[in-house]
């Protein structure tokens, strides 16, 4: 959903509450959240001041009061419903994702608020399965700071590393790692690449080995010192991908924490996975916060 079908339809935490309840009940038929009946709810208006939520109800059966938030992040939340809705659709829609600062900026909030609410959306966008068929396997590295003239290029002890996994013309997963070494890769790799997949990498002896003991002849390598493609042996598509991440990292957010790193990753992927269905996009996002467990700030700030 574009942010110009948000603010068009929900303008008032009302409308926001209505679509909640048609994700959380699509039959039409509110059930309880405590006791999960069904059908034998009483619904109260609450009039409008210092409660949060004006629309309650009741339980027929257990006698306990609920909403349509209850139980979810938004139930603890002090953000108004219209303002998450609009970060989640400016966060679904930004290609190269978008800073808490720029967020401040549009929603009208303090930073820490704005950058709070960019990491429990981060933390919503997750994917999850096999990759299939034709899967590209490398990894890259992120520096804190492109090099140019007048500033060198000086290389850290230890840089951040991300293997990327793409499936031909399917899905993508960025994962950080500790380092480019065997027992960092192969792990994830086996995590996320099914055994019936062709895997195409370059001729690093990490993945020739991880091919020759988990896919056999489903293996093909490419030397990049010769060519970067023969017909349709390459790993192009994934270090395509790398360039969208990296643009994100050095033009938008231009430092990002290794201990964060791995929120932005799965943004980055959960947005190019979905590129072409922003609705979806934000339906999954939306139900993935509605039930998903709260991140706190303490959580977030802790060594």
């Amino acid at each position: 959903m574009k942010l110009i079908d948000v603010t068009a339809k929900f303008k008032s935490d009302d409308d926001c509450l209505d679509y909640i309840e048609a994700m959380r009940w699509p039959g039409g038929e509110i059930g309880c959240v405590h006791c999960g009946l069904i059908g034998r709810i009483s619904k109260i208006t609450r009039e409008k001041g210092k409660n949060k939520r004006t629309r309650l109800y009741q339980c027929l059966a257990c006698g306990k009061q609920f909403s349509a938030t209850s139980g979810t992040i938004f139930n603890d939340t002090h953000l108004p419903l219209t303002k998450w809705f609009m970060a989640i659709a400016m966060i679904c829609e930004a290609k190269k994702g978008m800073s808490a600062l720029q967020l401040q900026r549009h929603l009208g909030v303090n930073y820490r608020t704005a950058w709070h609410l960019a990491h429990r959306i981060r933390e919503a966008m997750q994917d999850s399965g096999m990759l299939s068929g034709v899967v590209e396997v490398d990894e890259t590295y992120l520096t804190p700071k492109k090099p140019r003239k007048g500033r060198p290029y000086v290389k850290k002890e230890k840089e951040d590393v991300v293997l990327g996994l793409r499936e031909r013309g399917g899905r993508l997963r960025l994962i950080p790692i500790a380092d480019a070494k065997m027992t960092s890769i192969e792990p994830e790799i086996l995590k996320h690449v099914s055994k019936n997949a062709i895997i195409h990498t370059d001729e690093s002896a990490v993945y020739q080995i991880i091919g020759k003991r988990h896919w056999g002849g489903r293996h093909r390598t490419i030397n990049h010192k010769s060519a970067y493609a023969i017909g349709d042996l390459h790993t192009n598509t994934v270090e395509n991908a790398f360039s969208l991440l990296k643009r994100g990292v050095y033009g938008t957010f231009h430092k990002v924490s290794i201990k964060h790193l791995g929120r932005y990753c799965n943004e980055f992927s959960f947005r190019f996975n979905r590129r072409g269905e922003q609705l979806a996009m934000f339906d999954v996002t939306l139900k993935n916060i509605a039930h998903g467990n709260a991140l706190t700030y303490e959580k977030l700030v802790s060594k």
